[in-house]
């Protein structure tokens, strides 16, 4: 089994990742990593251990991108599914058969087939990162390594306060944009469209 789950589809900033985790029968009788159930729950402090334990969990993950240019070019829905079509080709690269495995892929609408990907038997599951360990290993993978990404590009920017909000919406972020404009990494195409870019 692949479970598939989707992080920084919200953000002002930033590419949108989506992680692909694969569980085989073995592992799945092994023990599920302490924090992986309440994964959303879990501190940003503790939150690298959590996806390292759940990477030792899993048989296989992997992270697929969808950069900020390709969100405004093509939309977020089809980004999300660009991203999670090269999350599961770096599984295919890690020796995974996809088209033999059931993904379940967290909430309820299938963006993955309609990205070309019509041989992969996708499950849409609402709350799978709720109730499926794989799912939310997926996630937390996912999370860790936005959550790193967004880090370094605020060493580049730091006037949007990066490394706290990781590109999201907050009171800060929105104060930047309004006092620098937009980056190259922003979303030029959401809601902070007429603000002026000046980098």
């Amino acid at each position: 089994m692949i479970a598939c789950d989707e992080v920084g589809r919200g953000a002002l900033a930033g590419p949108v990742a989506v992680g692909a985790a694969v569980v085989d029968a073995p592992r799945s009788r092994k023990r599920i990593p302490s924090g992986l159930r309440d994964s959303k729950l879990v501190p940003e402090l503790r939150r690298a251990d959590v996806a390292a334990r759940a990477a030792s969990w899993v048989a296989a993950s992997a992270v697929g991108w969808a950069s900020s240019e390709e969100i405004d070019e093509i939309g977020i829905m089809r980004a999300l599914g660009l991203a999670a079509v090269r999350a599961i080709a770096d599984l295919r690269a890690q020796g995974v058969a996809a088209e033999e495995a059931i993904v379940i892929l967290d909430g309820n609408y299938d963006y993955i087939r309609p990205a070309g990907a019509w041989t992969l038997n996708v499950r849409p599951v609402i709350k799978a990162d709720r109730d499926c360990a794989s799912a939310a290993a997926a996630s937390v993978i996912a999370k860790v390594a936005r959550d790193a990404l967004m880090t370094e590009l605020h060493e580049e920017l730091p006037a949007y306060n990066w490394a706290r909000n990781k590109g999201y919406a907050s009171p800060d972020h929105r104060e930047a944009i309004r006092a620098h404009g937009i980056s190259r990494h922003h979303r030029a195409s959401w809601s902070i469209a007429d603000a002026p870019t000046l980098f």
